[in-house]
C-alpha cells in the first residue's frame, strides 16, 4: 500500500482574521483525500504558539463561526530551520511527528504575509501558495496598488498615512472625492475597513484602521460590479469562471463575508459578455504574475458600467470557508473542492522539487 502523503494543516494566527482562519481550516480537513493524505493539523494561537493536536479535539465550537476557537491545552510545538518537516515537542524536547507538505490557511498578518513561508522555507518544507516576496506584496496593500500602477494594471486611487503624518478630510475630499474606503495596509477580510463620506465618520475610520496596522490607505470609492476571478498554477497559472459578489450590507464587510449566510448574494459563474470574461480572466492571470504570486490567489475588481476594469485586490490565501468564492469559483469550473486541494499540494510538491535543483554554492574554481 502506497504511503500516504502528511500535510500540515496550518491555522489560526496572530491575527484579527484567526477565526476566518479556523473556519477554512475546518472545511479544508473535511474536504481532504483522505486516501491520499494523511492530516497533521497545527494551529497557531493569538500569541503565536504552534499547537499539535488531533483532528477531532484541536478546535472547540468547530460548528460556531462566533464561538470557533483553538484547544489550547494541546501539546506545543516548534519547527526548527532545515528540520525538513520533523516536528519537535517543546514539552517532551522529542521529534514524534513529521509532515511532507504544508498547507498554510493563515490570513493576514503572521501568516499571510511572507513570515511563515519564511520560516517553511528556512525549515525546508513543502508549502501552498506564493513565497515569500509574493505573500508580502500579496498582504501590503500599498506595495501591491504600486507595483499594478507601475505595470500599467488600472487600481484605484489611492494615499498612504502613517502614524505621524496627519490626514486631513478636506485634502482628500478634494483629491479623492466622496465617498472613500479607509482600510489598514496590511489585512484582509474588510478588517479595520470603514466606508466613509463625512468628516465624523472620517476620523473614526482613520482611528479604527490604526489599531491593525501602522500604515493605512484612504481609497476612491469606485461604482461598480465586484468581480472576483480566481488562478490556480505556478509557472503557468490558469483562471476560474467568475463570481459577482452583491453585498446586502453597506459593503463587503467581515460580517457579510463569514458570519452572516445572507449577507451577500454570491453569483456563480456570473453574467458578463464573453469579451468581458476574457478580459477579466486574463487580467487577473496578469495581476497573479505581475505580484509574484504561485499556487493561487483570488483576484477581486470592479466591473465599471463603461466596461473599464479597476483591481481591487489580490489574496494569496483567500478564504476555504463552506461560503467562501476561490472554491466554489473552482467548482463551477469543474474542479471540486477535494480535487482543488490535491492539486494545490502538488503544485507545492512540484515547486519544492523544482528549486531544490538550484545551486546553493559557487565552485569559484569553475
Amino acid at each position: 500500500m502506497k504511503k500516504k502523503i502528511r500535510v500540515g494543516i496550518l491555522f489560526g494566527g496572530k491575527s484579527a482574521e484567526h477565526e476566518v482562519s479556523l473556519q477554512s481550516a475546518k472545511n479544508v480537513i473535511d474536504a481532504i483525500d483522505k486516501e491520499k493524505y494523511e492530516v497533521v493539523p497545527i494551529g497557531i494561537s493569538k500569541t503565536g504558539q504552534w499547537l499539535l493536536g488531533e483532528t477531532q479535539n484541536l478546535l472547540v465550537n468547530s460548528d460556531n463561526p462566533k464561538l470557533i476557537a483553538l484547544n489550547k491545552s494541546s501539546d506545543k510545538i516548534a519547527l526548527a530551520p532545515q528540520s525538513d518537516g520533523q516536528i519537535s515537542n517543546l514539552s517532551t524536547h522529542q521529534v514524534n511527528n513529521s509532515v511532507d507538505v504544508v498547507f498554510p490557511i493563515l490570513h493576514g498578518p503572521f501568516g499571510e504575509d511572507g513570515t511563515v513561508q519564511g520560516l517553511l522555507k528556512l525549515a525546508n518544507i513543502p508549502f501552498v501558495g506564493a513565497s515569500v516576496l509574493g505573500s508580502a506584496i500579496g498582504m501590503d496593500k500599498d506595495v501591491m496598488k504600486r507595483l499594478l500602477r507601475d505595470a500599467g494594471i488600472p487600481t484605484a486611487s489611492f494615499v498612504v498615512f502613517k502614524k505621524a503624518d496627519e490626514a486631513n478630510f478636506n485634502d482628500i475630499k478634494i483629491k479623492l472625492g466622496m465617498p472613500v474606503f479607509i482600510k489598514p495596509a496590511n489585512m484582509g477580510s474588510s478588517v479595520g475597513v470603514s466606508k466613509v463620506e463625512d468628516e465624523e465618520e472620517f476620523n473614526a475610520a482613520i482611528h479604527e484602521a490604526f489599531k491593525y496596522d501602522t500604515k493605512i490607505l484612504i481609497e476612491e470609492a469606485i461604482v461598480g460590479r465586484e468581480i472576483e476571478c480566481s488562478v490556480l498554477g505556478n509557472e503557468n497559472p490558469i483562471a476560474s469562471e467568475l463570481g459577482e459578489i452583491t453585498p446586502s450590507h453597506n459593503f463587503y464587510s467581515y460580517e457579510a463575508k463569514y458570519i452572516d449566510e445572507n449577507g451577500a448574494a454570491l453569483n456563480i459563474p456570473t453574467k458578463v459578455s464573453n469579451e468581458e470574461k476574457d478580459k477579466i480572466q486574463k487580467m487577473a492571470i496578469r495581476v497573479f504574475k505581475t505580484l509574484e504570486c504561485e499556487g493561487l490567489g483570488r483576484v477581486d475588481f470592479f466591473l465599471k458600467q463603461n466596461g473599464e476594469l479597476s483591481v481591487i485586490e489580490i489574496n494569496t490565501i483567500p478564504g476555504f470557508t463552506k461560503i467562501s468564492m476561490y472554491p466554489q469559483l473552482w467548482e463551477k469550473s469543474g474542479v471540486s473542492y477535494t480535487e482543488l486541494i490535491s492539486k494545490l499540494l502538488e503544485l507545492a510538491i512540484e515547486r519544492f522539487e523544482r528549486e531544490s535543483k538550484l545551486k546553493t554554492s559557487f565552485d569559484l574554481g569553475a
